[in-house]
């Protein structure tokens, strides 16, 4: 569309004739009062970007009446006026370059705000880039959402800098390494006597697999100790390729028929510790492929299975391919648990093999990779595995990239979120100190009472000879406020790591000393942080024992310092500065600001000052590591001197004041969640060890703790303010869906008996 003028007697009428002819949302490109009246150049909104790709010619000008169609003005509203005369030929030409030099500088200054736009939007945050990343790679919406739903707060930020941080990606890798299940050892694969099945459709590499895997059992045990069997009568020449192979290793090849059943090989394989199976090849499809692993399982010879998945086959293949032998399997009366990838070099991404493995909750045992034999085999790496598949990328469709999220099924949500429990669960197996033991300990809680005792006491002796404890957290002897029972004694292992279990006081002896020398003991305890200065008597023990000791005192405590007595918070100025370090405490951080002083003190309510011992006395000043808000002070008094040895326990006793308060609220909670015939003892056990817990993963500052804790805080839905609570709560919620996971398997049982 061209620029058609419009005149009125005044710019209202001239503004309504626009309105009329172009719509509201008409471009005014100038505005001039003329002898007529008021003129303005006009023209319709999606014109501009036409006339910008294809200017019209100089000689197309308004103002002549080839320019532009001629309209039939109506009396009201002349929606065109009539061509210009004769004299006023020169003012339409000025007009048309006026009109094109404007639209041309419109045009530039949309460019201009559309490029200032795209730099002031604001970045993707962590989340969406790594998802963006993870469907590149190939895995699917749902699967990404599962693996991003532990993303640690620190990562899921929108800054710029963030894209070119590797932090996320490999935060990234090692979420989805830890999700692989993999053999962890080839001894446990090639080390236990039976026989081995490998099935999968056709083509997919088992028969060189096969040979991969008996040659490596050859160099491991010898040749005299394995067999190879095949069933596939189909394929031409399929014998013949397994029997070369067989003749190489050195070992007997025995063929089954479609119809025989394993067990009538048996005096041909006797002796044979071990016998791998070579199944013919069947498409997912084929019915008989229920038939083949019933033949399989049919005899008295256990036989296990394993799947072999191509990977590179498409993602609808290895899906379909992994439901339809597991479903025979099952149907079968089998199990089918196990798989290898072959052809990861074929691969253009491993991420659908990757995704279809952990759909299936499947253990990858091995990869092929290659023609030659045994060379071409490799043991699972998960890391490595999960950089190759991430590492391996394509652009998303236009149509997939703008595309809403789609809304999963309930089965998919129910099935992965039984996959993060479970990853959640071996997790905190594999990082917690003593979380078996917690877990074993929540189990007796559904026990009849009369066992509970018991049990629990052969458990709590199994804990001890397991867990090497190398401090103890002693806690006061009184039944703390509102509560008709005393805060258990904490154990802390070689790490600094809470142990699961605590040390109830009406399972010790009486007397401070004959506590600190039973945990010396039995336990092999060197280090005591005691809550206030220990008695003569203990005072005397922790002398000659040699133990390192510090205890928590008030700010009233007296000490002597310059010959004269005094309280300690009088010395505070006189302290010399050590160091600070950032701590938490009541789950928020915390910078904690340390000086010390010699002093000599005595012991507790000793009034003889020859008693008195020269000791380090270290002050602390809590501050909000933001703000410098003071938070509160601190004191102790210690053996330890140097700031290297003193600084862990110092601040082992700031984490032991969150799990004392988060024990209280604990044990309110279990009350409720745990089972009415569940004793007081194993509840207040419960509640220490998962306070304990929790307060480890709060204040952990590892790779694979903070892994932990996002994961943790994943399951909530949600990042509370207090951290510690979101923690404690997330690790009641995964003990209490363990329950139900199991509770639900059991009725499954039941149902299908």
């Amino acid at each position: 569309m061209s620029v058609i003028r419009f005149v009125g007697q005044t710019s209202r009428e001239a503004m309504r004739q626009v309105r009329e002819s172009l719509g509201d949302d008409a471009l005014i490109l100038a505005n001039r009062h003329t002898e007529q009246g008021v003129e303005i150049l006009a023209m319709a909104d999606d014109a501009v970007e036409g006339m910008t790709a294809a200017p019209a010619p100089a000689a197309a000008a308004p103002s002549t009446s080839e320019s532009a169609p001629r309209r039939e003005p109506s009396p009201a509203s002349p929606v065109e006026p009539p061509p210009l005369p004769a004299g006023e030929t020169a003012d339409g030409q000025a007009l048309q370059r006026m009109s094109e030099q404007l639209l041309r500088e419109m045009q530039d200054m949309r460019t201009l705000l559309a490029r200032e736009q795209a730099r002031q939007a604001p970045a993707p945050d962590g989340r969406t880039r790594l998802k963006h990343l993870l469907r590149e790679a190939g895995f699917g919406e749902a699967l990404a959402d599962d693996l991003l739903a532990a993303l640690p707060a620190e990562l899921d930020d929108a800054e710029g800098g963030a894209r070119d941080d590797e932090r996320p990606l490999a935060w990234l890798q090692r979420r989805l390494a830890s999700r692989l299940a993999v053999l962890e050892e080839e001894e446990t694969f090639f080390g236990p006597p039976g026989v081995i099945a490998l099935v999968g459709p056709t083509g997919v590499g088992k028969t060189t697999t096969t040979a991969k895997l008996a040659a490596r059992f050859v160099q491991r045990h010898g040749a005299d100790r394995v067999a190879l069997v095949t069933t596939d009568s189909f394929r031409i020449g399929a014998h013949e390729q397994l029997r070369i192979y067989a003749e190489i290793l050195g070992i007997p090849m025995h063929a089954l028929a479609p119809d025989q059943p394993i067990d009538s090989l048996a005096p041909r394989l006797r002796g044979r510790r071990w016998v791998l199976i070579d199944t013919v090849g069947m498409s997912q499809r084929d019915q008989r492929v229920i038939e083949q692993i019933a033949q399989l399982q049919g005899g008295r010879v256990p036989v296990r299975m394993v799947l072999a998945l191509n990977a590179a086959s498409q993602p609808e293949t290895l899906e379909e391919v992994a439901s339809r032998y597991r479903q025979a399997a099952h149907a079968a009366g089998a199990r089918l648990d196990d798989c290898l990838l072959t052809k990861q070099d074929e691969a253009g991404r491993l991420a659908p093999a990757l995704e279809t493995i952990l759909r299936h909750g499947l253990r990858l045992a091995f990869i092929s990779h290659g023609q030659r034999v045994p060379e071409d085999l490799a043991l699972a790496d998960p890391r490595a595995l999960a950089i190759q598949a991430l590492a391996t990328r394509s652009p998303l469709p236009l149509d997939e990239t703008a595309a809403a999220p789609r809304p999963r099924a309930m089965a998919g949500d129910l099935l992965g979120q039984g996959r993060r429990l479970a990853a959640a669960l071996g997790g905190l197996r594999r990082g917690l100190t003593g979380f078996p033991d917690l877990e074993a300990a929540w189990d007796l809680a559904a026990l009849p009472e009369e066992l509970q005792a018991s049990r629990l006491e052969a458990l709590l002796t199994q804990a001890g000879e397991r867990q090497a404890r190398v401090a103890t957290v002693w806690a006061p002897r009184r039944s703390m406020k509102g509560r008709d029972w005393a805060m258990p004694d904490l154990g802390l292992d070689a790490r600094g790591h809470w142990l699961g279990l605590a040390d109830l006081h009406h399972r010790q002896p009486a007397g401070q000393a004959n506590r600190l020398a039973r945990a010396r003991e039995t336990q092999g305890v060197r280090v005591h942080l005691l809550p206030g200065l220990p008695d003569a008597e203990t005072w005397q023990w922790l002398s000659e024992d040699g133990s390192l000791w510090s205890s928590q005192v008030r700010a009233g405590q007296r000490v002597r310092h310059g010959g004269e007595r005094h309280a300690l918070a009088e010395l505070a100025a006189l302290a010399s500065p050590a160091t600070r370090v950032d701590a938490r405490l009541a789950g928020r951080p915390c910078r904690v600001v340390l000086s010390r002083l010699d002093v000599t003190a005595a012991p507790n309510r000793a009034r003889d000052a020859d008693e008195e011992t020269a000791l380090a006395a270290w002050f602390a000043e809590l501050r909000d590591p933001e703000s410098g808000k003071p938070q509160g002070r601190r004191y102790w008094l210690t053996t330890c001197d140097h700031p290297e040895d003193a600084v862990p326990l110092l601040l082992s006793h700031l984490q032991a004041e969150g799990i004392t308060r988060q024990t209280k609220r604990t044990e309110e909670r279990l009350a409720a969640l745990l089972p009415a015939q569940a004793r007081p003892e194993l509840r207040l056990l419960l509640a220490t060890g998962l306070a304990a817990q929790a307060s480890h993963l709060d204040h952990a500052d590892d790779e694979a703790g903070r892994d932990l804790r996002a994961e943790l805080l994943g399951l909530v839905g949600g990042r509370r303010r207090r951290r510690d609570a979101a923690l404690l709560e997330a690790l009641l919620s995964l003990f209490s869906a363990r329950d139900a996971m199991r509770q639900l398997g059991a009725a499954s049982r039941e149902e299908l008996a």
